[in-house]
C-alpha cells in the first residue's frame, strides 16, 4: 500500500496536494504499491517550485513551494509526480542519467534536458484530468494562470 503524507501548508493546500498525488500515482504508476512518498508544503528560497528528492527507488521527499496560487501549486505537484515516476522506474538517477546516458548539467540547459521536457510535457495534462475527474473544472481557480 502506497503511503502519502504531507506536511506545512494550510489545510486545504493539504488536502487537495494529497489528492493529486494518489491521482498521479494511479494516472503514472498503477501497479506501484510500495511508494512512500511526503510532500512538504514551505517557502521555497529560490526561483524553483518545488524539487523531488529520490530517498530510494521507492521513498521520496517533495518540497513543494506554499505560496504559489493553487492552481500553480497543483501542478507542480503533478511535474514532480513525474519525475518520481522517473526515478521509480529508474529511466532517471541522481547523476543526471538518463535511459542510460549521462548528462552534465553545466553543458545542458535545464530546458533542455530530457526528464525537464517530459515532465513539463505531462504537468498540466495530468492537472487539467485530475480538476475535471474532481469536478472542478469549471471553479474559477483551475482555469489557465
Amino acid at each position: 500500500m502506497n503511503n502519502v503524507e504531507v506536511t506545512g501548508g494550510k489545510p486545504y493546500q493539504k488536502a487537495y496536494v494529497e489528492n493529486m498525488v494518489h491521482y498521479c500515482i494511479d494516472m503514472l504508476m498503477p501497479r506501484m504499491r510500495s511508494l512512500d512518498i511526503k510532500v512538504v508544503l514551505k517557502t521555497l528560497k529560490d526561483d524553483a517550485y518545488g524539487y523531488c528528492l529520490s530517498e530510494t527507488t521507492r521513498e521520496f521527499e517533495l518540497e513543494i513551494d506554499k505560496n504559489l496560487t493553487l492552481r500553480k501549486l497543483l501542478t507542480t505537484v503533478a511535474h514532480e509526480m513525474v519525475h518520481v515516476r522517473q526515478y521509480a522506474r529508474r529511466q532517471l538517477t541522481g547523476d543526471y542519467t538518463w535511459h542510460g546516458k549521462t548528462y552534465h548539467p553545466k553543458k545542458v540547459d535545464y530546458w533542455d534536458e530530457p526528464w525537464e521536457i517530459e515532465a513539463h510535457g505531462r504537468e498540466t495534462g495530468l492537472f487539467i484530468r485530475w480538476a475535471e475527474k474532481n469536478k472542478l473544472g469549471k471553479r474559477k481557480w483551475t482555469q489557465d494562470s
